[in-house]
C-alpha cells in the first residue's frame, strides 16, 4: 500500500443513482485504500428528505456541511444546519438529513469498522 492516496470524490461512483434523483451518495473508503478512514460525499436536494434514518454499533462519525443548508434528525431532535457546521454523531444516535431551500451539501467522515460495516437502518423514521 502507498503512504498516500488520492482520489476525486465527485468522480466517484454515485450509490444512489438514476433511482433517487434528488440524492447523490459518492462513498470513498475504498478509493482510498484506508485501513481506519471513511470519507463520503452526500447531496440532497432542496427539500429532499431521507426518511430512511441509520445508527451505527461501533462507528462514531463526524458530518460537515459543505453547502447548501438543512436539518439533521438525531433521535427524536431536529436540529437546523448552515455551511460549515460539523456534527460530531455518536454510533448508537439514529440520524438523517433534510435539504434546504438551495439544498444540502455534506461530507462524512467515519473511522475504524467492524468487516462489512456495522451500520443498522431505520425505514420510515423520519416521515413528519
Amino acid at each position: 500500500m502507498s503512504d498516500y492516496t488520492i482520489a476525486n470524490l465527485k468522480e466517484i461512483d454515485d450509490s444512489a443513482g438514476e433511482r433517487a434523483p434528488a440524492f447523490e451518495a459518492r462513498f470513498g473508503r475504498k478509493h482510498l485504500d484506508s485501513e481506519h478512514l471513511g470519507v463520503s460525499y452526500f447531496r440532497y436536494g432542496p427539500g429532499a428528505r431521507s426518511t430512511v434514518g441509520h445508527s451505527h454499533r461501533e462507528q462514531e462519525e463526524a458530518y460537515v456541511v459543505i453547502g447548501g443548508s438543512g436539518r439533521i434528525k438525531l433521535n427524536d431532535e431536529i436540529v437546523k444546519l448552515r455551511q460549515w457546521d460539523v456534527v460530531r454523531v455518536a454510533p448508537q444516535t439514529v440520524r438523517a438529513f433534510e435539504g434546504g431551500p438551495d439544498g444540502l451539501e455534506v461530507i462524512a467522515v467515519g473511522a475504524d469498522r467492524p468487516e462489512g460495516g456495522d451500520g443498522v437502518i431505520v425505514k420510515d423514521w423520519w416521515t413528519e
